[in-house]
């Protein structure tokens, strides 16, 4: 029998999207929106889609573990499976919440599989744009059904565009950067949408990200994502990201070259 994993997954995050999300995207009232935590929206939409996806999810691997953010906010515990054996799955309902919450795009539905402690397999789809990524260790990434390769090499310095989220960084690390940006083609300030951001490395829209914060199911999915298309997603310090890590700081880059060069530039030692 034919292993339909990944479609079978990716059917779960579009229905989701089509019966719970894109009903509500500029359709919440006040009361459908609340803070989980200072600063940390959480919507109705959030907890359904996380509620269906779980669901799903566990329809299709009996006895797994789903780690979803909403989850997580409630029992902080459920991290530890990530690095548990068997299968766990890592969810993130609604990417992108304050977006949505204010009726802004983007936002996106994503997902891993962690087997053994290990990510073996990611989704992230972006529902405005219909745009579904998706990946198997081994088996490389997929974009909207089509094999996707990142390329080699490394454009001139001042060609390279990316996304750096300057808001989160401390005080000295974001004046370094910002001062390293002159060097570069165009240095972006983030759509507040991981999801978002994963895809756009993958699609050539740019060559990079950095970020601060590293909650798993904001980066769990769309560094399996890149690496599986021959991107790199590294700490800070030049370690390979896993999702239990609980470090600051992460840059993923369409290769390792491109990798250097942006941590030589915007965080030089």
């Amino acid at each position: 029998m034919a292993d339909t994993l990944l479609d079978d997954v990716a059917g779960l995050l579009r229905e989701t999207a089509d019966r719970v999300v894109l009903p509500l995207f500029r359709h919440l009232d006040v009361a459908d929106v609340s803070e989980k935590a200072p600063g940390e929206l959480v919507t109705v939409a959030d907890r359904r889609a996380e509620e269906m996806i779980s669901a799903g999810l566990l329809r299709l691997r009996p006895g797994s573990v789903v780690v979803g953010e909403e989850a997580v906010a409630d029992d902080p515990d459920l991290l530890r499976h990530l690095r548990a054996s068997g299968d766990v799955w890592l969810v993130d309902p609604v990417d992108g919440t304050a977006n949505f919450a204010a009726g802004r795009r983007p936002f996106a539905l994503m997902v891993s599989l962690l087997t053994d402690g290990q990510q073996v397999a990611a989704w992230v789809f972006d529902p405005l744009a219909d745009a579904l990524a998706t990946a198997r260790t081994g088996e490389g990434t997929y974009l909207d059904g089509q094999p996707l390769q990142l390329p080699d090499g490394a454009p001139p310095m001042g060609e390279l565009r990316g996304t750096a989220m300057t808001k989160f960084l401390p005080g000295p690390s974001r004046r370094t950067v910002e001062a390293g940006s002159a060097r570069l083609g165009e240095l972006l300030p983030g759509q507040h949408c991981a999801g978002r951001e994963y895809l756009d490395v993958l699609t050539g829209q740019q060559q990079f990200v950095l970020f601060w914060r590293t909650l798993p199911w904001d980066h769990g999915p769309g560094t399996l994502l890149v690496q599986a298309a021959g991107g790199v997603a590294r700490r800070l310090d030049g370690t390979d990201y896993h999702p239990a890590d609980t470090e600051h700081g992460l840059l993923v880059a369409v290769n390792a070259e491109v990798w250097t060069e942006v941590h030589t530039t915007l965080l030089p030692t």
